[in-house]
Order: C-alpha cells, then structure tokens, then sequence
C-alpha cells in the first residue's frame, strides 16, 4: 500500500491519462469545436485551485458558462450555455483535467478540487481532504456528488484519504463510469453544481 501511494499512483496516473488523451483526443477536440462555435473563445475554463497540501494550481475545464452580455448578479445557473448544460450532464467539461493529471497537479482519483477561498472553512478534520492530490473522480463523485450534502462529501473525502489503495481507487474508476452513463447526481436541487460552502457550522 505504502509504495501504491508513494510511487504506484503516480505511475499509474500518466500511464492512464496518457493513453486516455491518445484514445480520447478525437472526442476532446470535437468538445472544443462545439465550445468554439457555441460560446466562441476562449474554449477552456482556467482558475485556481487548491491541490495537494492546498497549494494552487490551474484546472483546466471546457468553458460552459457565458463570458459576456450577463448581469454581475446572474447565478451560475443563468450563465450555463445550452452546451455548457450538456457538457456537464455529460461530464465532458472535466476532460481537460487529464492534462493536470499528466502534469502532477491532479491524480485520477482522489477528492474533487474545490475552490480556493474554501480553505480557511474547513475543520481540522475536513482540511484533510488535502493530504493528497486532488482527483479526477473520487469516492464521493460515486456516492451522490452533488446530490449529497457538504458535510457527507468531504466527509467521504477524508475517508478516500485514509483507504486508498489500488483496488479503490479501480473501483471508484469502474463507478465513475457507470455514474456518468446514468447522469447522477450532476447538480443539487435548484443549483448549476452545488450550493457555496460556507463551512459545517452553517
């Protein structure tokens, strides 16, 4: 397990988002046309993210949202583009991640990359989350998602960073894939994703 986590997982994540950008890349830039000619430019979506030990790094996301000729106070929802809809229900905006993966800021499993003004809301407990990369899909991406609460998704956060194993990690792998086949979870009642994290005390 030790050499999984210090070595294992690392090899075994540029092997896969390597092979999966070579296999995926007619899809990817097929996203990034539709994106192109629907929303214009620019096709991706970057922003700052806490990664491991909650330092930054740039994710990298299909855009989905509208840039332009929206009121400042439009919600996330009001901004969604039609593609940018299906894009997400589908899961394609994420594909992008696989570069951060190949790169070393991201892993293919581990908890979801939040925002950065999320960390000072934490508890001591739920901070945990960044004690390892943040992931493409993880243990609460196939237990609700966004359907969950916040307090049940970093909750399995901290659980993935205590059980993490090859064979969890393939079985999150071989969820995830069902998960968004079936378009689970994709946005909490009446939200694009999910509502603010305003921290467990709220």
């Amino acid at each position: 397990m030790h050499f999984y986590r210090r070595i294992g997982k690392r090899l075994f994540d540029i092997a896969v988002s390597a092979v999966a950008l070579t296999v995926l890349s007619p899809v990817i830039a097929l996203v990034a046309l539709v994106v192109r000619c629907t929303m214009g430019a620019p096709v991706l979506f970057r922003q700052r993210r806490p990664g491991l030990n909650g330092e930054p790094f740039v994710i990298l996301k299909f855009r989905t949202m509208r840039l332009h000729d929206a009121p400042t106070t439009a919600s996330d929802g009001d901004r969604l583009e039609v593609a940018g809809r299906w894009l997400r229900a589908t899961s394609l905006d994420e594909l992008p991640q696989l570069v951060n993966v190949l790169k070393g800021d991201m892993s293919l499993v581990g908890p979801r990359p939040l925002l950065m003004q999320y960390l000072d809301r934490y508890t001591t407990t739920q901070a945990r989350r960044h004690d390892v990369k943040p992931g493409l899909t993880g243990w609460a991406q196939v237990n609700g998602r966004n359907a969950i609460s916040w307090e049940q998704k970093l909750a399995m956060d901290v659980w993935y960073v205590d059980h993490q194993s090859l064979r969890v990690d393939l079985a999150i792998l071989a969820r995830t894939a069902g998960s968004v086949l079936r378009r689970r979870g994709v946005n909490a009642p009446g939200e694009a994703t999910m509502s603010e994290f305003l921290g467990s005390e709220h």
